[in-house]
């Protein structure tokens, strides 16, 4: 296992707590796989623009890799090309930052071929700008004065074949997109409604897709243990159903590589119609770990959506502790434990209500001669009962509330007149 020695930035403009920001840096090492042997914080206005730290503390670092016997060096911050390149100068060892530690856990963790192809056109986008002739493969020839020959076509090359893999990358995951799509409209076509989790990393969405759904869903208690997005669908308490899709989960200072490559996927959320935002209410960035993902949801436009708060992990003492605090910001929530089960009941009760305060149900006979008013409750809702006698088709269903209001208007103006489905448009 590789040894790693981390570093972190305190400046004025942090928004997180510079110690529970390593913590987070440590497992994320860990879960790459690797060991943290040590850390160094180091307090400026701003972060240094040639070595992202002082130059006095890259010595510092290099004497504790020695010291440590560390392989590598892990920053908690996205480096430039520039400051990487100083940094492996001065600290003569391998130099990561967050982004490419990130990148390389969603490389682990991705299974589908899809997430492969995103991940990739990631890492790629990322690696493109880094190129510099620095490193095991390319040699430290680069393009200024003395230095033009052999190395600068070899970069030249390696430049020119990623930009042609990132442009295949595109093109593959466009046609999957378009797959996609499909498959959205034929659930679409299913009139189910859509709740989709979306939460920080960690707190606990695949849990509650098990709990809910009796889904096989991997679950750990590490940083990203699932990346790719299962739906299934869930009955409630009167019978009804609807579908619940978990989702990748978010972190701070997600890279922005992976917020473009994954997009076809997070805009996923867009098409539901509630968000459960899980929060693991133990940990004492909870509050912080919040506006993380508000702030991802208005980068894929999904602010707008209706999201319902659910408060995990009450379980543990210190969720009891946290949660008064947490209420008075976010009052419209739901406190459960997804790993105990407690509290799931109630919670479907609640999205039961909220779904239908999205859907109508209708339970009226319908004259004979409208058949056309039939064929659209069945393709645009979810019809519950159907009985023909001799006053009509009694019918009882749940439909979307724009589409039950131009039934019923239609049915006051004259259901037997009805001669298609574009008259209810």
């Amino acid at each position: 296992m590789e040894k790693a020695v981390l570093v972190g930035l305190e400046t004025q403009y942090k928004q997180w707590n510079i110690e529970e920001t390593m913590q987070e840096l440590a497992l994320l090492t860990e879960t790459a796989g690797a060991q943290p042997v040590a850390e160094i914080i180091q307090k400026r206005p701003k972060p240094d623009s040639t070595f992202y730290v002082g130059k006095g503390k890259a010595e510092e670092i290099r004497l504790l890799v020695e010291e440590t016997g560390a392989d590598l060096v892990i920053f908690d911050d996205e480096l430039s090309p520039t400051q990487k390149r100083n940094l492996e100068k001065v600290i003569e060892a391998r130099v990561v930052d967050r982004t490419a530690l990130i990148l390389d856990i969603f490389a682990q963790r991705a299974k589908t071929h899809e997430g492969v192809l995103q991940v990739e056109l990631a890492q790629l986008n990322y690696l493109l700008p880094r190129l510099t002739g620095f490193g095991i493969q390319l040699s430290r020839l680069g393009g200024g004065i003395g230095t033009r020959g052999p190395g600068e076509t070899k970069l030249e090359v390696d430049r020119r074949r990623i930009r042609k893999r990132i442009g295949d990358l595109k093109e593959e995951i466009e046609e999957i997109k378009k797959h996609r799509s499909l498959h959205r409209k034929a659930r679409q076509a299913t009139s189910l409604p859509v709740v989709t989790i979306v939460g920080y990393t960690n707190a606990g969405k695949s849990t509650l897709l098990n709990a809910l759904t009796d889904a096989d869903v991997f679950v750990e208690d590490k940083l990203f243990a699932t990346l790719d997005a299962t739906t299934r669908q869930v009955e409630l308490p009167d019978g009804s159903r609807f579908l619940l899709t978990d989702t990748v989960g978010f972190i701070q200072k997600l890279p922005h590589h992976l917020v473009a490559a994954f997009r076809s996927t997070l805009e996923e959320v867009l098409e539901a119609e509630l968000l459960l935002h899980v929060v693991d209410t133990s940990h004492s960035q909870a509050a912080a770990q919040m506006i993380a993902v508000t702030e991802l949801l208005q980068k894929i436009n999904a602010e707008n959506l209706p999201v319902f708060v659910v408060f995990n992990k009450m379980d543990l003492p210190e969720a009891h502790a946290a949660l008064p605090l947490l209420c008075r910001d976010w009052p419209d929530h739901f406190a459960i434990s997804a790993r105990n089960g407690i509290g799931l009941a109630e919670l479907l009760i609640r999205i039961d209500k909220v779904i239908r305060g999205e859907h109508r149900r209708l339970d009226l006979t319908l004259p004979f001669g409208t058949e056309k008013i039939l064929a659209i409750i069945r393709n645009h809702g979810k019809m519950e009962a159907e009985e023909y006698t001799s006053e009509g088709i009694r019918i009882r269903a749940i439909l979307p509330k724009s589409w039950a209001a131009k039934i019923l208007d239609s049915l006051d103006k004259g259901a037997a007149e009805l001669a298609g489905e574009d008259q209810l448009l």
